[in-house]
């Protein structure tokens, strides 16, 4: 399975972008996607995923109103994208998408350990 992040790179703050993370390299029935982040200096961070039934969401607090996250299901390639509006200066961080096809139906979880493929990361850089 390859996952490919795109979309990263410099803006200011209040500026917008939109990230997306390409699966491949198998057929899924269903997986949740999440995006992580990290900061240089800081530890890796959940911020946004979508479970595996596409009904539920989860945010961490500091992106909530500002970040959505979304998912295109087929059963050959996953796409998905990560809307970043009203961006911060402490938004900057490499983001990563990464896959589960083992969590339940309906969860999304803020544990790494849960996610079976990750794709590289993308920079996103806010200047204030």
């Amino acid at each position: 399975v390859q996952l490919q992040a795109s979309g990263g790179g410099l803006v200011q703050a209040g500026d917008s972008l939109r990230l997306s993370c390409a699966a491949s390299g198998r057929s899924f029935i269903r997986v949740a996607m999440v995006w992580f982040r990290q900061a240089p200096g800081k530890e890796r961070e959940f911020v946004a995923g979508i479970s595996k039934s596409g009904r539920k969401f989860a945010y961490t607090d500091s992106v909530k109103g500002r970040f959505t996250v979304s998912r295109d299901n087929d059963n050959a390639k996953i796409t998905g994208h990560l809307q970043m509006n009203s961006l911060k200066p402490e938004d900057t961080a490499t983001y990563y998408c990464a896959l589960s096809s083992i969590i339940g139906w309906d969860s999304v979880t803020s544990r790494s350990s849960e996610y079976d493929y990750w794709g590289e990361g993308t920079l996103v850089t806010v200047s204030s």
